[in-house]
Formats: C-alpha cells, structure tokens, sequence
C-alpha cells in the first residue's frame, strides 16, 4: 500500500507546480460558474493539487490562486445572472435544476440575504444556483463579493490544508511505518466525510429555518 500511494503522489508532484495550480485553479473556476459546478469534480482535483504541496510558500500560491479562482467563477454566475438570468433558468441545462430548485435558491437569499451567499459555497447544488440567483436579485456585486469572499478563503485553505497535512504525515510515516498508506487514505476518506456531514449538518439547519420562517 505504501508503494502504491507514494507513486501516486510522487506522480502528481512530478507536475510542474504551475501547471498543478492552474488546473485546480480552472477546475474551481469551471465548479463555481453557471452550473457546471454539478459536474465539475473541484474539490477532488484541489485535494489532488494539495497533496503535492512540499513547503507552507507553496500551499499559500495554490491556496490564493483556488480562491482568486472562486471569486471569478461566481463572479461569472452573478454577471450571467445579472444579464442573462431568465435564459440561463429556461435553458436546457437549467431544467436540470428543475423549477422547484429555482424557487429553493430564491427563496434561500430572500431569507437569509447576505448569509444565504456565505453558506451557498458549502452547500451542493446551491453553490452553483446562488451566484446566478444574486445576480437576478437586486444585490450588487460589491456586496456579493464581501459575503462570498471569506467563504472562498475558508473552503480553499481547509481543503489545501487537508490535503498537504495528510500527504506529508504519509511522506514521514513511509519509511517506518507498514501501514502508512492506510494512514493517508483514512485521513482523507475521514476528511471528506467530516466535511460531508457538515455540510448535510448545515443544509439541514437551513432547511429548519426555512420552515420556521413560513410558520
């Protein structure tokens, strides 16, 4: 098992570091843009990216460019929300979405406003739905940014983070210890499934409070 891991990420850190870093970048931009982010795989390609990461200068640049990355996604669904709302919802890519996912997203940002933008990026499908939403809302874009901004940075540095920490304990675990490579896999199959319970966590608050809200 260790051989087999340690070959994988020795292959992905056989990548040039600039080259790692705009594919993740473009990954997220594409995840994060008007709804390709349902089927996009972003956060695996991050966490494939964080696990070459081999000192803290490093992590920062793919930390900053995944979030510089974000930014422009969402900021596409907003401008395309704003200019082109109406087409996208009727389109046939939005039909996937289906009308009743529509409303959800609307009626999400008319209750919670601003902190419907900051939650949306750690909540499927409506990390993709809320950008074009707000853009069809009367927010403005500066206000956008200020909410969906911090949420940029804390996905970004956690998936990083996640990712580089799991890859180096293996790194220094390898040579003395048999069952390293389970080590790795464990901390990030342990790593996303933390995050999905949160997120389901999270949206099932959400859905709480929607609900007392019409009561």
């Amino acid at each position: 098992m260790n051989d087999l891991v340690m070959s994988i990420l020795d292959m992905v850190q056989s990548v040039d570091p600039p080259l790692r870093i705009v594919v993740a970048g473009l990954a997220i931009l594409l995840e994060t843009s008007v709804l390709v982010g349902l089927v996009v795989p972003g956060d695996t390609i991050v966490i494939v990216a964080g696990t070459a990461v081999s000192s803290w200068p490093e992590g920062v640049v793919l930390g900053a460019a995944i979030v510089a990355a974000s930014v422009a996604g969402e900021s596409i669904g907003f401008v395309l929300g704003r200019l082109l709302g109406p087409r996208v919802r009727a389109s046939r890519l939005g039909d996937r979405i289906g009308q009743a996912g529509w409303a959800r997203a609307e009626r999400y940002l008319e209750r919670r406003g601003g902190t419907a933008i900051f939650l949306s990026r750690f909540l499927p499908v409506l990390h993709s739905l809320v950008p074009l939403t707000v853009g069809m809302s009367g927010f403005t874009y500066l206000r956008f940014i200020a909410w969906t901004l911090p949420a940029c940075v804390i996905w970004a540095g956690t998936y990083v983070t996640a990712a580089a920490v799991a890859a180096a304990t293996f790194r220094e675990l390898s040579d003395t210890v048999h069952y390293a490579g389970y080590v790795f896999v464990a901390m990030i199959v342990g790593f996303l499934l933390l995050v999905t319970t949160a997120k389901k966590l999270v949206a099932r608050s959400e859905q709480r409070r929607g609900g007392a809200a019409r009561r």
